[in-house]
């Protein structure tokens, strides 16, 4: 059994109405979980498929990191579906630091968040002092690549750009990877040879 420790303002979340969102976890990762109020602690055990219950843990994570538990349950869609956090405190100062960076990654109106959101393609929350991220590899790596910009200071703009260009990239990855329709396409199937028509 693995223990997940989250907030005690996101247990009611995790659990749900009635315990129905901790019903639907348990159904569709195949686990059990073991959920201590007063401490926030979460025990995670796999009751069925071992592989499928790996995500266990990281949907409980996810939901404690602010996600809805809608999204956190994308992480058993697909095999490459990752959760990835971004701890904001560690690159601050102090108090006055950490809410000045938070607003940085969250934007005007939020809007900074929507576009990392729009132009990843990954689920984006900011919650506490960390940014959590849920999508496949390279959508994480362009969240966290703008988050880490904007945390170390760039302006907006250029994380804007950064994320424009890993967009860019993945649709075209895509648009290849299109091309060869296969069953049970997977995703390693996208550095085909010939596939580098551009």
């Amino acid at each position: 059994m693995q223990h997940v420790r989250i907030p005690q303002d996101r247990l009611g979340v995790l659990i749900g109405e009635g315990g129905a969102t901790m019903r639907e976890i348990e159904r569709q990762a195949e686990v059990r979980l073991d959920i201590d109020s007063e401490t926030g602690s979460v025990g995670v055990e796999s009751v069925g498929d071992p592989v499928t219950a790996l995500k266990g843990p990281d949907v409980v994570r996810a939901i404690g990191r602010g996600f809805p538990p809608d999204a956190a349950l994308e992480l058993l869609d697909d095999d490459m579906m990752m959760l990835d956090t971004i701890d904001i405190d560690a690159a601050t100062r102090n108090e006055k630091d950490l809410r000045r960076k938070k607003g940085r990654l969250i934007g005007e109106n939020g809007r900074t968040r929507e576009l990392m959101e729009e132009l990843s393609g990954a689920s984006v929350v900011i919650y506490g002092s960390t940014l959590g991220a849920i999508g496949q590899p390279p959508e994480i790596e362009a969240v966290r690549g703008a988050a880490e910009m904007l945390l170390d200071g760039a302006p907006h703009g250029a994380a804007y750009s950064f994320l424009e260009r890993k967009h860019n990239e993945m649709k075209q990855q895509g648009m290849q990877y299109h091309e060869f329709p296969q069953s049970g396409s997977s995703p390693r199937s996208e550095s085909q040879p010939g596939s580098g028509s551009g």
